[in-house]
C-alpha cells in the first residue's frame, strides 16, 4: 500500500482529484468572483506538480494502474510510460502559467458565472490528464469526451452572443465525428487483438490492411481534434469565441491530446508503419501547416490570427510525424529518432508558446475591451509588462534563436536535409518539395508574428479609448512571467531537454539520439559535428556582446550625450495614427500573392469619396467547398426523416408492420 502511495501515477490521480475538489468549491462559491479566482494559483499549484512528477517519470519503467470504475467487466486502465509523462510535462508547464494568468483574467465581467467556469476548467484540464493516462480505448473514449464536453462548455461560457452559440456547435460536431472515427480505429484494434486494452494490442502484429485501415482512421479522428486540413473549420471558430485561459489551454494542450493519441496508434499500438503512411501524413501536415500560415497572415482579429497560427504548427508537427514514418519504414531508425525528436520537441515549444502569447491577448482585451487589430496600437507604452513578454512569444513563434522555437524547427530541417539518403527514388524527390515548403512556413511565420505585434504594441494608438489602458495585474504578471521564462529555458538548453526526450522515441523507435547528440550542453549536434551543430548559449554571447559593444562605443563616441528629435513624418504636419500600416495593409500582399486561395469580398471606395471607407471580408473556401454541402445535405436528408412523424399512432403501427415484414423475408432468404 505504501508502495501504491509513493508511485508517480498515484500522485498525478491525487491531483486530478484535487483539481475536481477546487472545481467544486468553485461552484459553491457561486458568484462570489474574487473568491472564485483565487483557486486559480492552487491549481497552477497543481500544474506544476504533474510537471516535477511527470519529469521524474521520464525514463523510467512504465508504471500500470486499474480503477475499479467504468462498467463491470470494462474497469479503467491507466500506465504511465515515458510517452505519457512527456506530455504530461508539457501539461503541467502550461496549466500553471495559464492558470496563474486565470487568477487575473477572470474578474468581474469576464463570465457570467464564475463558479460555473470555474467547475468545467477544472473538469477539462482533469479529463486531459486522463486522456494520457488511459491505457484502454473505453478508459481513452471516456476521457476524451468528457474532455469535449469541457471545452465546448467553456467555449459557449459567453452562450449569449448567436456567433458563440455557432461556434460551439460546430466545435461539438466536428470533435463528435472524430470521436466516431475514433471509436471504429479502436474497433478494428479490439478486433485483432481480442481485448479493449492497449497492453493486448501490444502483444499482437496487425495484418497490413487492418494496421493501415486503424491509422487511416486514427488520422481522421485525431485530425479532428488536431485541426489538420480539411477538418480545421471549428478551430478559428471556438479559440477566439472561448475565454482567453481556455483558448490558451486548447490552443497549448488540447491539441497535443491529438498528437499525443496519433503517436500512441502509430508508433506503440501498430508494430509495423508503411511508407505510404508516412507520406499521405507529410503532405497533409505540410499543406495544413501552408494553409494555416496563409490564413494567418490576412487576419484582423488577433485571437483568429493566433488560432490560425496553431493549425500552422500543428501541421508542421504532423509532417515531422510523417517523416519519421517513412524513416522508420526504409529502416533509417536514427533519421526517424531525429524527427520524432523535432516532432516533440515543436510540441513543447508551442505549448508553451502559445499559452504566453493567448494568456497576453487576454490582458490586452481586459484592459482594452478591444480584440480588433484595427482598434489596437502603441500599447508598449501603456502595457509594459504585457509587451515585453509577448515579444518572447512573438519572437520564439517566429523562429528566431536563441529562443525555443527556433531548436525544433532546425531539427526538423536537418531531418529533410539528411532525407536523400532514403533508398525511394520518388520520395528523394517529393522531400525537396517539402523541404521548401517547411521553409516557405517558417517564413510565413515570422511575418505573421512581426504584424501581430507591431499592430497591437508599437506605433501609436488607433483608438482614443487607448490611452486609458492599463497593464495587467500582478496574478497575470506571475503567469506570463513563468510561460516566457520557459521559453528562453528550453531555447538556451535544448541538449538537455533532447537527452530527456530521448527516452521517448527510445520507448517508440527503439533508437535515441544517443548520448553523442546531447553530451555537451552548450552545443546541440543531432547526427554528427561535421556535418551540424547549433550553440545557443554561445550564439546568445555573440548578440549581447555586439549590442554592449555598440552600447558602449556610442556612449564613449559621443560622451554619454543623447539627442532626441521627432521622427520623419515623410513631410507630413503632424504625426497620426492614420498614417501607419494597418492590420488589413499588412496581409494585402499575401492577399494578392495567394488570392485564389482566399475567398475574399471588397468594397472599394470611389478615389473621389470625401469620407472613404474600404471594406473587406477573406473567408476559407473549404467552407463553401466542402462544409456548406454537408449541411445542406443533411438539412434535406433530416427534412425528408421529418416528414415520417405524423403524430398519428396508426402510420407508427404501419412503420412497425412493414419493418417486421422485411425482417421476415430476409431470414427467409
Amino acid at each position: 500500500m505504501s508502495q501504491f502511495l509513493q508511485s508517480p501515477l498515484s500522485s498525478i490521480l491525487g491531483v486530478v482529484a484535487f483539481w475536481l475538489a477546487l472545481g467544486t468549491i468553485g461552484v459553491a462559491l457561486g458568484r462570489d468572483r474574487d473568491g472564485v479566482r483565487f483557486v486559480y494559483p492552487a491549481t497552477a499549484l497543481g500544474g506544476a506538480l504533474i510537471a516535477w512528477l511527470a519529469g521524474t517519470a521520464l525514463g523510467a519503467d512504465p508504471v500500470s494502474l486499474v480503477l475499479p470504475l467504468g462498467l463491470p467487466d470494462l474497469p479503467f486502465h491507466l500506465r504511465l510510460d515515458s510517452l505519457s509523462a512527456f506530455f504530461l510535462f508539457l501539461l503541467g508547464l502550461a496549466v500553471t502559467g495559464v492558470s496563474l494568468s486565470a487568477a487575473g483574467y477572470f474578474r468581474a465581467g469576464s463570465s457570467p458565472s464564475p463558479g460555473l467556469t470555474c467547475l468545467q476548467y477544472h473538469v477539462f484540464i482533469a479529463a486531459m490528464v486522463m486522456v494520457i493516462l488511459a491505457d484502454d480505448a473505453y478508459a481513452f473514449l471516456v476521457a476524451w469526451e468528457s474532455m469535449a464536453l469541457a471545452s465546448y462548455f467553456l467555449v459557449t461560457t459567453d452562450h449569449r452572443h448567436e456567433e458563440i452559440r455557432a461556434a460551439g456547435f460546430l466545435y461539438l460536431v466536428v470533435a463528435h465525428v472524430g470521436a466516431i472515427a475514433l471509436l471504429v480505429c479502436f474497433g478494428v484494434l479490439q478486433g485483432q487483438a481480442g481485448s479493449f486494452t492497449f497492453d493486448a494490442m501490444r502483444g499482437v502484429t496487425i495484418a497490413a490492411p487492418w494496421a493501415g485501415v486503424a491509422f487511416s482512421l486514427a488520422l481522421v479522428g485525431f485530425g479532428a481534434k488536431a485541426g489538420f486540413l480539411p477538418l480545421h473549420a471549428w478551430l478559428p471558430e471556438a479559440h477566439p469565441a472561448a475565454p482567453s485561459p481556455v483558448s490558451a489551454l486548447m490552443s497549448g494542450v488540447m491539441l497535443k491530446t491529438a498528437i499525443y493519441g496519433l503517436l500512441r496508434v502509430t508508433f506503440d499500438l501498430l508494430h509495423t508503419q508503411a511508407s505510404a503512411w508516412g507520406v499521405v501524413a507529410l503532405v497533409i501536415g505540410l499543406v495544413t501547416a501552408l494553409f494555416g500560415v496563409m490564413f494567418a497572415a490576412v487576419q484582423t482579429d488577433m485571437k483568429r490570427l493566433l488560432a490560425y497560427s496553431s493549425i500552422e504548427n500543428v501541421g508542421v508537427v504532423l509532417g515531422a510525424i510523417g517523416l519519421a514514418i517513412v524513416f522508420r519504414a526504409h529502416g533509417m531508425a536514427s533519421l526517424a529518432a531525429l524527427s520524432l525528436v523535432a516532432a516533440l520537441y515543436h510540441c513543447l515549444n508551442h505549448a508553451v508558446v502559445k499559452s504566453l502569447l493567448f494568456s497576453a491577448t487576454g490582458a490586452v482585451l481586459h484592459a482594452t475591451d478591444q480584440r480588433s487589430l484595427g482598434r489596437l496600437g502603441g500599447l508598449i507604452h501603456r502595457m509594459p509588462w504585457v509587451a515585453w513578454l509577448a515579444l518572447v512569444g512573438a519572437l520564439s513563434l517566429a523562429g528566431l534563436p536563441p529562443l525555443n522555437g527556433f531548436v525544433s524547427e532546425w531539427l526538423l530541417l536537418q531531418s529533410f536535409l539528411f532525407s536523400p539518403d532514403i533508398p525511394d527514388g520518388y520520395l528523394r524527390m517529393l522531400v525537396p518539395l517539402a523541404t521548401a515548403a517547411l521553409v516557405l512556413a517558417a517564413a510565413f511565420a515570422a511575418y505573421v508574428m512581426v504584424k501581430f505585434y507591431g499592430v497591437v504594441f508599437l506605433g501609436q494608438p488607433r483608438e482614443p479609448s487607448l490611452e486609458t489602458a492599463h497593464d495587467a495585474g500582478p496574478w497575470e504578471r506571475a503567469g506570463l512571467v513563468f510561460l516566457a521564462v520557459w521559453c528562453v529555458l528550453l531555447g538556451l538548453f535544448p541538449a538537455l531537454v533532447i537527452r530527456r526526450i530521448d527516452a521517448v522515441t527510445v520507448q517508440l523507435l527503439g533508437e535515441g539520439l544517443g548520448d553523442a547528440a546531447t553530451r555537451d550542453w552548450l552545443f546541440l549536434t543531432p547526427m554528427a559535428t561535421e556535418r551540424a551543430s547549433y550553440g545557443p548559449a554561445l550564439f546568445l554571447a555573440v548578440i549581447a556582446s555586439a549590442v554592449l559593444a555598440t552600447f558602449a562605443y556610442v556612449r564613449v563616441r559621443h560622451h554619454g550625450r543623447l539627442r532626441r528629435a521627432p521622427a520623419w513624418d515623410c513631410g507630413y504636419p503632424a504625426q497620426t495614427a492614420r498614417m501607419q500600416d494597418t492590420a488589413e495593409g499588412f496581409g494585402q500582399p499575401v492577399k494578392q500573392i495567394f488570392e485564389p486561395f482566399f475567398r475574399i469580398e471588397r468594397v472599394i471606395p470611389d478615389p473621389f469619396d470625401r469620407a472613404p471607407r474600404y471594406w473587406s471580408k477573406t473567408e476559407d473556401r473549404l467552407w463553401y467547398w466542402l462544409y456548406l454541402p454537408v449541411a445542406r445535405l443533411v438539412a434535406a436528408v433530416s427534412a425528408q426523416v421529418a416528414r415520417l412523424q405524423h403524430g398519428r399512432i396508426q402510420w407508427y403501427l404501419v412503420y412497425s408492420f412493414v419493418t417486421l415484414l422485411a425482417l421476415l423475408i430476409f431470414i427467409r432468404l
